[in-house]
């Protein structure tokens, strides 16, 4: 998948994932696309019901190794 900047919050807890990620989207255009690289699993659930709300897309969601992996396309 192709993206325009990735966001490390391995090892971080909740609510830090989202944080560093609303940080991040906050200095990119609409339409722009962002990975987030996390191991915490409440991400999962957090990060679909964050992106709904702001109406971000969560465009594709995977585990590789025990790190989970969102990409999300700027509203």
């Amino acid at each position: 998948m192709k993206f325009d900047q990735t966001v490390d919050v391995k090892g971080l807890a909740c609510p830090m994932p989202i944080v560093k990620a609303k940080k991040a989207l906050d200095t990119m255009a609409s339409g722009e696309v962002l990975e987030v690289q996390v191991t915490d699993k409440g991400a999962i659930s957090d990060f679909t019901a964050w992106c709904s709300s702001l109406e971000h897309t969560l465009l594709q969601q995977l585990e590789e190794e025990n790190i989970l992996y969102f990409y999300i396309k700027k509203a």
